[in-house]
């Protein structure tokens, strides 16, 4: 290995992991502004330095088990107790667990990401509004399965101490997970019975 590509690989790991602790520890909510904050505090202007999202999340799991381990557990389980909850209520929408509650890396600020599917948006903002939880509403672009971008709707409103993150896609799409963000690989999605599951094996 080469002395450059030593330095280039320490400047990575360096971001990768002042990434990781914003993350954690301040709250930054996803990676791109993880990244961009980590690249001013280190004074690095060269964008090809810049580690990936995998490396990110890999220094992320890193910071919460070596910082974090036992508050990380019990907010984990919190986390994902509030989310089965979230999803019986919202059960005629076959909702799937996402994101940083279900890979286990969520940071302090992380809301529960569900997908939801139904035959149009409205579907959604009118169960919410018949039963008065008061929401807010978005646009998330996702890289489909096929490859192609769409602009989804996203629902969000709090529940308890934690924010909920709701995108509907159609019904077909239940079937194809969208890409995720970290690895371009589809989507890891869990269902009920999966989430619960999750919080028994933690319980035993």
């Amino acid at each position: 290995m080469t002395h450059h590509h030593r330095d280039v690989q320490r400047v990575k790991t360096l971001l990768a992991q002042e990434c990781a602790r914003l993350m954690a520890d301040e709250g930054v909510p996803n990676f791109r502004t993880a990244k961009r904050k980590a690249a001013v505090r280190l004074a690095v202007a060269n964008k090809a330095l810049l580690p990936d999202n995998r490396e990110i999340e890999q220094a992320l799991m890193d910071h919460q088990r070596l910082f974090h381990a036992d508050q990380q557990a019990s907010r984990l389980q919190d986390l994902r107790k509030t989310a089965l909850d979230a999803m019986r209520f919202l059960a005629r929408f076959r909702p799937r667990l996402v994101g940083p509650v279900l890979s286990g890396t969520a940071g302090l600020s992380a809301d529960i990401q569900l997908h939801l599917f139904a035959d149009a948006p409205q579907d959604v903002a009118l169960f919410l509004m018949e039963h008065q939880v008061p929401f807010e509403t978005a646009d998330r672009r996702l890289r489909l399965g096929n490859g192609d971008l769409a602009c989804l709707p996203v629902f969000r409103f709090g529940a308890g101490d934690h924010g909920l993150d709701l995108t509907v896609f159609t019904l077909l799409a239940e079937r194809e997970a969208p890409r995720s963000p970290v690895d371009g690989r589809p989507m890891q999605r869990a269902g009920l019975a999966k989430v619960e599951t999750l919080l028994a094996n933690v319980l035993d």
